[in-house]
C-alpha cells in the first residue's frame, strides 16, 4: 500500500483515552502499551466506573468492550451518544473491542455511532493504529481544505475532480459521491447501511450489490490505490488513512 504512515512516540501527545473492559489483563495490557506511546490512559471495569471517570475528566477517545457482564458496550455507547445529543455536544470517538464471531454486534455498534472496532484477539499495535487514525481525523475536522492528496491521488471536493498523477479519473456521479464520502471519513469503519443511506439516500430501493459493484469500479479506477478501500467482512468498508 503506498504511503503507509509510521507510528511514532508522538502519536499520543496531548490525548487522553479511557479503556473500558471487564478483563483486567486486557485493561492493563492496553493501558501500558498506549502509555508507552505517549497517551494518557485511564481504565474502567464496567459502566458504573466508566461514568465516574467521565464525570472526573474529559477524554479524546474511548476503547469499549462489547461483551461485558451487566451493561454491555452497545448499551453504554447508546447512552453516550444520547447524552451528547441532549447536550448538543460533539460525540467522543469510540472503538469497540469485539469477539471474532460478533458480526451483528459490529454492525449495530457502527450504526449506534461507534467509529471503529478491533476483533479479538488483536495486537496492541493494531489498536494503536486505529486510535491514531481516528484521532488524526477528529483533530483535522476543522480543516477547511477542500482537496485531499494521498500520494499521487488527489481528490478535489469543490471541483468534483479526482486525479491520479496527471490523469483525470472518469467517474460516474455515484462513483464520485461514494469516493468522496469514503475519503471524507477515511480511517473510519463504515457499515453497508450507512454508505447506502448517505450516498444513495434513505429511499433507496435497490439491493446492496449496487454498493459492491460501485466499490469494484472505484478500485479499478484507483489502480495502485485500490487497496485503500478495505473490505470489512460482514460490516462494510473503510478507506485507509494516508
Amino acid at each position: 500500500m503506498p504511503d503507509t504512515p509510521s507510528l511514532t512516540q508522538s502519536h499520543g501527545d496531548g490525548f487522553r483515552l479511557l479503556v473500558v473492559d471487564d478483563d483486567i489483563d486486557i485493561r492493563d495490557l492496553l493501558a501500558d502499551y498506549l502509555r508507552k506511546h505517549g497517551f494518557t490512559v485511564e481504565s474502567a471495569a464496567d459502566g458504573a466506573e466508566m461514568r465516574r471517570k467521565l464525570t472526573q475528566n474529559s477524554f479524546d477517545l474511548l476503547v469499549l468492550d462489547i461483551m461485558m457482564p451487566g451493561e454491555d458496550g452497545l448499551s453504554l455507547c447508546r447512552e453516550l451518544r444520547a447524552k451528547s445529543r441532549d447536550a448538543n455536544e460533539p460525540d467522543t470517538p469510540v472503538i469497540f473491542l469485539t469477539a471474532l464471531g460478533e458480526a451483528t454486534d459490529r454492525v449495530v455498534g457502527l450504526e449506534l455511532g461507534a467509529d471503529d472496532y478491533v476483533v479479538k484477539p488483536f495486537s496492541p499495535k493494531e489498536l494503536m493504529m486505529r486510535v491514531a487514525a481516528i484521532l488524526k481525523r477528529s483533530s483535522s475536522q476543522t480543516d477547511t481544505r477542500e482537496t485531499v492528496e494521498i500520494g499521487e491521488l488527489k481528490v478535489d471536493f469543490t471541483a468534483r475532480r479526482v486525479t491520479l498523477g496527471d490523469r483525470v479519473l472518469e467517474l460516474s456521479p455515484k462513483e464520485y459521491d461514494l469516493l468522496f464520502y469514503l475519503v471524507r471519513n477515511r480511517g473510519i469503519a463504515l457499515s453497508r447501511d450507512r454508505l447506502i443511506s448517505e450516498v444513495w439516500g434513505y429511499d433507496f430501493f435497490g439491493d446492496d450489490r449496487t454498493l459492491d459493484t460501485h466499490i469494484k469500479l472505484l478500485r479499478r479506477q484507483l489502480g495502485p490505490y485500490a487497496d485503500r478501500i478495505t473490505t470489512l467482512r460482514g460490516v462494510g468498508y473503510r478507506f485507509e488513512q494516508e
